[in-house]
């Protein structure tokens, strides 16, 4: 029997017979790598345990510690769902079914709405089918053959998909002796590798996300290599929807969407605007004190400016129908960069002049679709605290570094101590959506990637996921529950200056084109703010709170009182209220703590008499009694501090 040769992430290879497979060298490693193995890569590429190698290769195999194996075994996960589905409910046509961050999910077409009591039923089912050890098997198939059994099957669904994706051949993977599905895989050996898993919710999408096409029901789960993991998981899950902006923003009173108005429209109500108020007053001292210029722009220009930019044809999808006004086609703005780029033409610079920083807390439209739009972190009106620095080549790198500490400053400002950055690079050119030529690309990517070096900033790079202009740096920061958010972003832009024919003079007195960095550190004012109040469960630290005390008056005759404490508050710059309803204290307090002030500030005969408050905090419960000059010292400590709690 003819042999072939592997070659183990140790650099010792292996003659193994023909016809063996990554599980058979990992068994004879170690049983325990067998038991622990999920997938395998063979040549760079994911490979299923049971395929038999095809020629000499090189092996890898990925257990739980590798997070490309937890993606397949969720991948498997989701064709048990599908199978589950499929026996309790034969009429279900096939929709998608990836693996997700957090999960899976399939898509299902079904005429009758799934509620959450088939979720039990299909969770069970799932269960028993793993017990079975049913294998998922590799199977090849010819387009033509593959289209004509789908179709007999009655799955449009999946005929689409094998017409838009196949090639002439095409993979699919069977999970036990009726399930088939059009999959490139590859999956865990067998149903009995699926050790946790929980159905989470029912959704509404559609058909690849087109809302012209027809409406899916989407089944959402989730999968861990162990019970434990899950169990965390779906813990940080409870806690993650207590902190739901959503119900906090009602709850507290923040801010509304208001129906009559529209989806993904923003209502700030007077709490709320009070919070975007110090958010923007921030940013805006903080563009000053770092040397950018204040500007302002409309909402709204001729498309022939976005044709200009390539916002037009780039960017068209996200953007709003065009108006018919009497002079031309206008549109509303989704960037804010074409307009500053105006402000820069408008006169002629020296490179003396540079770098011009121009920074704007811009109002943007963009048209996002129903299906995505979520609270305050997804909408189709927000206000972006956008800057635009254009300077010479020489100048480009010592502006990202000096972007990305104002990115860094900013998170910690807000109480963000933790972060990872990315670097989007683009795709070498092959798909064509990028502009720009490679030598462009290279200078970009290089530069941005020597300024993170510079801070010590280790960033991950995501291969084709650039803005259509140039590369980028995002800063992902961790909220106070572990999770990610996408926030500051730093973009590098050789595209527009060249669009819009920027120049400048240079020491040799000829004409230049300037180099252009974008950058957004909240990213916008609406999502950082839902970002705050998920962060902060609602309880916002004393310098951001709308709310910072409160005075309950326990009887009427401390009304008149109440009102000078206030009255000196107010004076000294605090954000106070008076709570003199005519009800008892600990109602009062009960309801000031439902709203998260951080400070009540009872008030009694004795505290009437004697000039003082006594101090009740919302985390710390009762502070004692002090003179109001000293709680005035002590509040605006922790004002001045932005300390993170009080």
């Amino acid at each position: 029997m003819s042999s072939i040769s592997i070659t183990l992430p140790d650099g010792s290879s292996q003659q193994v017979p023909q016809g063996s497979r990554p599980i058979d060298i990992a068994r004879s490693i170690s049983p325990r790598l067998a038991d622990d193995a999920v997938v395998a890569r063979v040549n760079g590429d994911l490979y299923d345990l049971t395929r038999p190698f095809e020629s000499d290769a090189t092996l890898q195999i990925l257990t739980s510690k590798n997070p490309e194996a937890l993606e397949v075994y969720r991948h498997s996960t989701a064709h048990l769902l599908a199978l589950a589905v499929l026996q309790l409910f034969p009429e279900t046509k096939l929709g998608i079914g990836p693996p997700t961050e957090a999960g899976f999910y399939y898509d299902f077409q079904r005429e009758t709405a799934f509620t959450p009591e088939d979720l039990e039923k299909i969770e069970a089912k799932m269960w028993e089918l793993q017990a079975l050890a049913l294998p998922y098997e590799r199977r090849m198939s010819p387009k033509a053959e593959g289209l004509m059994k789908y179709e007999a099957m009655g799955e449009k669904m999946k005929c689409e998909l094998i017409e838009e994706k196949a090639g002439d051949v095409f993979t699919e993977y069977t999970l036990g002796p009726t399930f088939i599905d059009f999959c490139r895989g590859p999956h865990v050996p067998d149903t009995t590798r699926i050790k946790a898993f929980k159905l989470l919710s029912i959704a509404g999408a559609y058909w690849k996300g087109d809302e012209k096409n027809h409406q899916m029901q989407r089944i959402y789960g989730t999968a861990f290599f162990s019970k434990k993991e899950q169990d965390e998981y779906l813990k940080r899950l409870e806690e993650a929807k207590k902190r739901d902006h959503r119900k906090l923003g009602q709850e507290l009173d923040l801010f509304s969407i208001q129906e009559l108005a529209g989806p993904g429209l923003i209502f700030f109500h007077p709490k709320g605007g009070t919070i975007r108020k110090i958010l923007e007053d921030w940013m805006r001292d903080q563009y000053i004190a770092r040397c950018y210029s204040l500007v302002y722009t409309p909402h709204i220009a001729r498309a022939d400016l976005w044709k200009t930019s390539g916002h037009y044809n780039f960017y068209a999808d996200n953007m709003f129908k065009r108006m018919e006004l009497d002079d031309a086609e206008y549109q509303l703005k989704p960037m804010n960069c074409p307009f500053h780029i105006l402000i820069y033409a408008d006169k002629m610079h020296s490179y003396r002049d540079l770098p011009v920083r121009l920074g704007e807390l811009g109002t943007v439209y963009r048209y996002e679709r129903s299906g995505v739009m979520h609270g305050l972190l997804r909408v189709r009106g927000f206000t972006q605290d956008d800057a635009h620095i254009f300077c010479t080549p020489d100048q480009i790198e010592d502006e990202v570094v000096n972007c990305l500490e104002f990115a860094v400053d900013t998170l910690k400002t807000f109480g963000f101590e933790k972060y990872e950055a990315e670097l989007s690079t683009w795709d070498g050119g092959a798909s064509g959506k990028y502009d720009g030529t490679t030598e462009q690309w290279e200078r970009a990517e290089n530069a941005l990637a020597k300024a993170a070096s510079r801070l010590n900033l280790k960033v991950k790079v995501m291969k084709d996921e650039a803005a259509f202009y140039g590369p980028k740096i995002d800063m992902k920061l961790v909220d106070a529950i572990g999770r990610l958010w996408q926030l500051s972003t730093v973009q590098f832009d050789f595209t527009l200056p060249r669009r819009f024919n920027l120049e400048y003079i240079g020491e040799d007195g000829k004409a230049h084109q300037p180099v252009m960095c974008h950058r957004a550190l909240y990213g916008s004012i609406e999502r950082f703010f839902g970002i705050l109040i998920e962060h902060y469960a609602g309880a916002f630290p004393v310098w951001l709170a709308p709310v910072q005390a409160i005075v309950l008056p326990i009887t009427d005759r401390q009304t008149e009182y109440a009102k000078q404490v206030r009255d000196q508050l107010k004076a000294a710059g605090i954000r106070v209220t008076v709570d003199d309803r005519n009800e008892k204290v600990n109602l009062k307090i009960r309801d000031a703590q439902m709203q998260k002030i951080p400070y009540m500030l009872v008030l009694g005969d004795r505290e009437t008499e004697n000039g003082t408050v006594s101090v009740r905090n919302r985390k710390h419960a009762d502070q004692g009694v002090k003179p109001l000059a000293e709680f005035l010292v002590d509040i605006q400590k922790l004002i001045d501090s932005k300390a993170p709690s009080e």
